[in-house]
């Protein structure tokens, strides 16, 4: 019985721990960095911010590219952040085998170590673009890599937009332009 109790509490503590690190404020999340160290939200205060999930194979390279053209046009209304997942393999009917991107990937924006966007180990920041109860603007589920969630420069979410949308899409651009 004691055991019981035990495991009872530890599965309570640990889901309460869980629910504590996801803070009501982006401001207050980190990840960790491709290079070392963390990319803290905070930085970003006052700026509007672009939080894409890219893979760290090549799957879409050219998707890099369109990001990284995107960015160095708009990088004084928005930053992009790539955070670097694995939770997808290579697109439906894709048969090549792909190796890994160039090691430096030719970006100029922030990029996250590995993490995850999806399940049970999904990264606090993720937890945060895809539940309501922190974002405070709708549930989301991570269709794909290249979802883009757009915050505001007040640190509200105001934007989804799914893996298929283009850098350079109508939505895009009115939403970074207001």
């Amino acid at each position: 019985m004691k055991l019981y109790i035990a495991a009872i509490f530890s599965f309570l503590f640990f889901a309460a721990e869980a629910q504590e690190t996801i803070p009501a404020n982006i401001y207050d999340l980190k990840v960790p960095a491709r290079n070392g160290g963390v990319i803290d939200l905070a930085q970003y205060k006052g700026k509007k911010i672009l939080i894409v999930n890219t893979p760290t194979e090549a799957f879409n390279n050219p998707k890099y590219t369109e990001l990284e053209s995107f960015y160095k046009q708009y990088k004084d209304k928005v930053v992009v952040i790539a955070v670097l997942d694995d939770d997808f393999g290579p697109a439906p009917g894709d048969s090549k085998v792909h190796s890994p991107v160039n090691k430096d990937y030719k970006v100029s924006f922030p990029m996250s170590a590995k993490v995850f966007v999806k399940g049970d180990n999904m990264t606090p920041v993720y937890h945060w673009l895809t539940e309501m109860k922190y974002n405070h603007l709708k549930d989301t589920e991570v269709k794909w890599d290249f979802q883009k969630y757009l915050i505001n420069e007040q640190g509200q979410l105001v934007a989804v937009f799914d893996p298929k949308v283009k850098m350079n899409s109508p939505d895009v651009l009115a939403a970074i332009e207001n």
